[in-house]
This record gives structure tokens, C-alpha cells and sequence, in this order.
């Protein structure tokens, strides 16, 4: 017997944002989380609900980034209606460069992005230091300009994560933490079995989504499906909490809500492994201060390492099974920006049982591999 319409492998900002969107259209639905054993991405994230510098080779990604920022008001907005948690969304960010090489490197990739895209579909700004010091102040005389696009911004991650599982489960979801699953077996005519531990039987269901970042490819991969994901490190500091200074967002630096500064992020290919180390540390603030002077004089309070969920070329896979069409496995390192779309949008593809013929640039056969 079906017991679910949909399980929610992996509870992170995917696995939230799809249920989140299933349950708020009647779907039922049951969240696998495999808890602090499982390698937890989410709760590293930066915060950024970022448009710019994504894309470039692949429109369609840009797109979709562009789209996603602008259901963001409603995403945040909603979800303040349902649970009175306010996520601190700010709709302001500049990618604020130390160099004039860097300046012009990140002007090139908007310009491809902006090709790519045609029809004045995407659209930026380039602020030379002069115009930049009227929106940041702060910023460094060395710093040679930013980019602005009008869709950048930011929010709290951990809030964002609240809100979408408080309101699930108020809706009805059904939310199973420390959860680990060893095993999707497909039902002859439709539907799957989730094995947990022991290869113990949970439960029978008509869909299954696989999103649980790293710990998805083992459970797929019986299936014959591929997912070519790879950890990528980032190392954050926090500084001391202070009055408000900055209320935007910038690509390394933003202040949070409750006071505090978060400096990042750092980029290594070192495999599974999420400690920080002093030598970047000191690389992340070194860069910052660089950038805006003020951060070389606040306390550090701590730090943290976490793996991003990285494809080959770093845009989402969103794939269907062909032998098995109940099953779908999506993976991204843009849980934030990506959030509002995932809970609009690729709920209903869930719901109508395919991805719709325009989103097939996401599926990994780009990679030659299979699904």
C-alpha cells in the first residue's frame, strides 16, 4: 500500500524546499533526514541569494538564477505570513573587487552571460570606485569599482531553514530526523520501498527525491543512475557582533541580523574533509580587510568549514530516472538563491511527474554519464 505521495530523501535546503512546495499543494509528503551524521551542507551556507557570475556557458542557469531571485520576495514573504519567522531577506549585494584584473575578469563574464542570454534578458552595472563609495563607504581607496545587477541579496540561512521545516510539518509533512536510508527499491507497476539501517523496511511511496548532497550517489547509483557531484571547501570566519554598518551584500563579505560580520569564502578541492586551517583563514581575512578596511579591526569569534555540493561545471542537475519515472535525483551548490524556485517550481515538475522539456540542460548527460 502507498503510504506516501512523495519521500524527501535528505533535509537540508533542497530536501526543505521541495517539501515545503509539495506540502503547500496538498501533496503528502515524508523527509528522510540522516542528521548531524550526514555531511551538513545547509547549515554552512553564506546566505547569498546571488544572480551574477552565474551562467556563463550555460544561459539557461543564468535564467533560472534570475528567475529565482525574483520569487524570492515572495518566498520570504510567505513564509513570514505562515510562521512569523522573518529570514532577513535584503534585496542589495555588489561584487565588490580588490583588483583591477579582478574587476575586469568578472566584467567579461557578465558580458558572456549577457550574450549568452540576448534579447536584454539579463543586464548589469559597472560602478567605478567613485559611484561605488556612495553605496560603501567602507570600501578601501585601492578598490577599483563592483559590479550591480539590481537582483543580489542576502538572508539568514538558519532561519530560512527553520521556517521551511516549521511550516511542512504544520502542513502536514511528515519529518523523520536521524534517519538513515540504506536502500530505494522500485515496485513492480509503481512506486518505491525505503529501506532505513539494517535494511529495515519504512515505508511504501509513489515518488522518491533524492537530494541529500553527498550522501546521495550511494543510493542512486544501484539504480544505474549517475550523480557526478564533488565536495568543494569553504572556510568562513565570524567576527564579533557590532551596530549596523553594511545592509548589503557583497560576494566575500555581509553582515548578518544579529550584528555579526561573515567573511568568506574560501575554494579547495580537498576531498571530504570540512575542518578549517590558519593559512586560509588568514588568506579569507587578508582579502577582506583588503576590500573593507573596518574587518581588519574587529575580533574574530570563530570559523567553519563546509563542502559544497559541486557539479562538473558548477550548475544544477535536476534528473528524472528513465526506467524508473517515480524517481528523481537534484543536486546544487545554490540551496539559497535556488530555494524559491525549487519550492515554486520544481515541486510542480514532481507533482506532474517530468521536467519539462526547456530544463533538460540540466540533466547530466552533459557530463556522458547516466541516468
Amino acid at each position: 500500500m502507498i503510504e506516501y505521495d512523495v519521500a524527501i530523501i535528505g533535509g537540508g535546503l533542497l530536501g526543505s524546499a521541495f517539501a515545503w512546495g509539495l506540502t503547500r499543494r496538498g501533496q503528502k509528503v515524508v523527509v528522510f533526514d540522516e542528521g548531524d551524521a550526514a555531511i551538513r551542507t545547509a547549515r554552512g551556507n553564506f546566505g547569498l541569494v546571488w544572480v551574477q557570475s552565474k551562467g556563463a556557458g550555460m544561459p539557461q542557469y543564468a535564467g533560472w538564477s534570475l528567475r529565482a531571485s525574483n520569487l524570492w520576495d515572495d518566498l520570504a514573504a510567505e513564509l513570514l505570513e505562515n510562521t512569523g519567522i522573518d529570514v532577513h531577506y535584503v534585496k542589495e549585494g555588489y561584487n565588490i573587487l580588490a583588483t583591477e584584473a579582478e574587476l575586469e575578469k568578472a566584467i567579461e563574464r557578465q558580458k558572456q552571460i549577457q550574450i549568452e542570454m540576448g534579447d536584454g534578458a539579463y543586464n548589469f552595472e559597472v560602478l567605478d570606485h567613485k559611484t561605488l563609495k556612495k553605496h560603501a563607504p567602507e570600501i578601501s581607496n585601492q578598490v577599483p569599482g563592483a559590479i550591480f545587477t539590481g537582483h543580489d541579496g542576502h538572508c539568514n540561512p538558519l532561519f530560512l531553514m527553520r521556517a521551511l521545516q516549521q511550516d511542512l510539518q504544520e502542513k502536514g509533512a511528515h519529518y523523520k530526523p536521524n534517519s538513515q536510508i540504506s536502500k530505494i527499491e522500485p515496485i513492480d507497476g509503481g512506486g518505491f520501498v525505503i529501506y532505513g539501517a539494517n535494511e529495515r523496511k519504512l515505508v511504501n511511496v509513489e515518488k522518491v527525491v533524492v537530494s541529500a548532497g553527498h550522501g546521495s550517489k550511494p543510493l542512486i547509483s544501484d539504480l544505474g543512475i549517475d550523480l557526478p557531484v564533488h565536495a568543494d571547501q569553504g572556510q568562513v570566519l565570524v567576527t564579533e557582533k557590532v551596530p549596523p554598518i553594511m545592509r548589503f551584500a557583497t560576494g566575500t563579505v555581509r553582515q548578518t541580523d544579529n550584528g555579526s560580520f561573515l567573511l568568506g569564502a574560501s575554494s579547495k578541492d580537498i576531498g571530504l574533509d570540512a575542518r578549517t586551517d590558519l593559512p586560509t583563514m588568514a588568506e579569507v581575512a587578508k582579502y577582506c580587510a583588503s576590500v573593507f578596511p573596518f574587518v581588519g579591526k574587529l575580533r574574530l569569534q570563530r570559523a567553519w568549514g563546509a563542502l559544497r555540493v559541486m557539479t562538473p561545471d558548477g550548475c544544477p542537475i535536476y534528473q528524472q530516472s528513465a526506467q524508473y519515472p517515480g524517481l528523481f535525483s537534484f543536486a546544487c551548490h545554490s540551496g539559497v538563491t535556488l530555494a524559491s524556485t525549487h519550492a515554486y517550481d520544481v515541486a510542480n515538475w514532481i507533482i506532474d511527474g517530468a521536467i519539462p522539456q526547456n530544463y533538460t540542460a540540466f540533466h547530466p548527460g552533459r557530463f556522458n554519464v547516466s541516468a
